[in-house]
């Protein structure tokens, strides 16, 4: 890992939202779906965009970049990659990062157990391995695409906010977004179009209905796996080209204010 990033050659910038972090790599899932691993660096700058109890005014640790969180990023070659050399948070989301990191507000210390298990859950969808058992599905909201298509109606995006204002009303809840093509076209650009379609819906969530980047499990596409209907059929097709917005609760934090 670089310690001086001063000379190396410019990379590009990167917009969107954190989807994974091991160690040292960030990786940033864009609006079209497209997923860039970046080294996070001692010498990284990471800061607010503003003022938000004067957190810009100094420099950021790596443990501010939490999944889910809304990030712009600049970058330098280094080594075959990419590292960060600049990281930016908006105040909305920074205040949001601060407050699970440090405790302090609305029973957050409550959602840290589902927020540490976030990687496990989408794992468990991807590989069909792990406890998924572990949360109890409170409701599942399906939203249906055009064939290759990831674009949201006024109906469908009204059906989004009905699903993060249900949600809202559960203590604990969180969301799990997961996209789903038809059996048409090759494995790869069924991979991507799902991962277009949920990162769709994600934004959405987040950027209209008001639902906090912390209580979203990182997004996955399954591509054609698990059909809801047989891809054999034009209404079955129909049926399968569809995104799921599944309200989880924990398990253990159920059973733990059930006393």
């Amino acid at each position: 890992m670089p310690t001086d990033l001063a000379g190396l050659p410019k990379g590009p910038d990167v917009q969107g939202i954190i989807s994974a972090r091991k160690g040292a790599l960030m990786q940033v899932t864009g609006a079209d779906g497209n997923r860039t691993p970046v080294l996070v660096a001692e010498v990284t700058d990471i800061k607010s965009s503003g003022g938000f109890l004067g957190l810009d005014k100094s420099k950021l640790g790596a443990d501010s970049l939490l999944n889910g969180l809304p990030v712009t990023v600049k970058t330098v070659q280094w080594n075959g990659g990419l590292v960060a050399s600049q990281v930016r948070l908006s105040n909305k989301n920074l205040a949001t990062a601060s407050m699970i990191r440090n405790g302090t507000a609305q029973r957050f210390g409550e959602h840290d157990t589902a927020i540490a298990q976030n990687a496990a859950a989408t794992e468990a969808l991807r590989g069909r391995f792990g406890d998924i058992d572990q949360y109890n599905v409170k409701g599942t909201t399906n939203i249906y695409f055009d064939t290759g298509k990831w674009a949201l109606s006024r109906d469908e995006e009204q059906q989004l906010c009905a699903a993060a204002s249900q949600a809202k009303g559960m203590d604990n809840a969180l969301l799990l977004v997961v996209g789903y093509t038809d059996a048409v076209g090759s494995e790869d650009y069924n991979q991507v179009l799902s991962e277009r379609r949920a990162g769709k819906v994600v934004n959405y969530l987040q950027q209209h209905c008001g639902w906090a980047p912390y209580r979203m499990l990182t997004p996955t596409g399954m591509a054609e796996a698990d059909p809801a209907a047989d891809n054999n059929t034009a209404e079955g097709k129909a049926q399968n080209r569809r995104v799921a917005v599944n309200i989880l609760v924990s398990k253990a934090v159920e059973e733990r204010e059930g006393g």
